[in-house]
């Protein structure tokens, strides 16, 4: 059994509308939710960038019982690493312990907006292996002072502390990270469904842990229309970690798939409204060992129409082929 999520897409609706989208996919039957932590969209196209940790404060106490979770928050250039902590700690105290807390080693796109420049990638999985300690010692309670190699903390201490605090996801994309998470991460995140990833979390530690993917589509009963959507919004998908993590500007992004086709984006994500090639394309996540799949909804204005959809017919058609 595979658990379908729905995706609070921060770069393509604002921050009343994610939280009505929410309340519905919960209204629907979806098993979890994530949120993406951005300052900018992708592409210009996409054009929303709200500030999601009070979309998430709005967002838990709008729902009941649909869990959240960050997909992912960058605890090291744009935000310190004490104050993701006690952000953390105060959305799993208003949600009433539904929040974890995914994390990733960032995107230029996002964290160049603080000035503070952006490091090599091995420089980067050392400041979110910092991070992660910090985070992990403020939520054991007491007073938390640290000096370390990229980042200092000076008597801290979360006077709001949730128990049990929230769960830390880590993403992976390659061996690096797949190290790390397997040693501190209480899941894993990824955006691809390798199994080779699955293999070396659960190498490094991670066997026996939740292990969450995430999966585009666009759904429309026009399959030109959810075709012209998905190439309009979320082209720059396949590009991959590598490329988009690097990208500082949505005018990056725009020449980067300036090349990609529609054909390209209907080939990589299930467009249309046929549910079949929907499970088929959550099925190599089932495959590869993931145990919870978040679905995206290509399209702000989409998705009232995919939740109703989704709830009379994809969820029990998912819900039956992966029982």
């Amino acid at each position: 059994m595979v658990d379908i999520g729905y995706t609070m897409m921060t770069e393509q609706a604002g921050p009343r509308d994610l939280v009505n989208h929410v309340v519905r996919a919960e209204e629907a039957g979806f098993d979890f939710s994530v949120a993406s932590d951005h300052s900018s969209p992708w592409l210009r196209s996409q054009g929303h960038a709200p500030y999601v940790w009070s979309v998430l404060g709005a967002a838990a106490q709008a729902t009941s019982r649909i869990p959240l979770m960050t997909y992912v928050t960058c605890p090291t250039v744009r935000y310190h690493p004490a104050v993701v902590a006690q952000k953390a700690a105060t959305v799993q105290l208003l949600s009433e312990g539904r929040f974890r807390l995914g994390l990733g080693s960032g995107e230029n796109l996002n964290e160049h907006v603080v000035g503070a420049g952006w490091p090599a990638v091995d420089v980067r999985h050392e400041m979110l292996e910092e991070a992660v300690e910090i985070i992990r010692a403020l939520f054991d309670g007491g007073h938390v002072t640290h000096r370390g190699t990229h980042f200092d903390v000076d008597s801290a201490r979360l006077w709001d502390l949730p128990d049990p605090p929230p769960p830390i996801g880590i993403a992976v994309s390659g061996d690096r990270s797949c190290e790390l998470a397997g040693r501190l991460a209480d899941l894993v995140i990824a955006t691809e469904p390798k199994g080779s990833l699955i293999d070396a979390f659960d190498r490094h530690g991670g066997a026996g842990k939740p292990r969450v993917g995430q999966l585009p589509v666009s759904y429309d009963p026009d399959r030109g229309a959810a075709i012209g959507r998905a190439h309009g919004q979320f082209r720059w998908f396949g590009l991959g970690w590598k490329v988009n993590s690097e990208l500082p500007h949505p005018d990056s992004f725009e020449a980067a798939t300036q090349f990609v086709t529609e054909d390209d984006v209907a080939s990589a994500i299930p467009c249309g409204d046929d549910p079949d090639a929907f499970v088929e394309a959550v099925r190599p996540y089932v495959e590869a060992g993931f145990t919870e799949v978040a679905l995206v909804q290509i399209g702000g204005d989409a998705q009232e129409p995919f939740l109703d959809w989704s709830e009379k017919t994809l969820l029990p058609l998912l819900r039956e082929t992966f029982a």
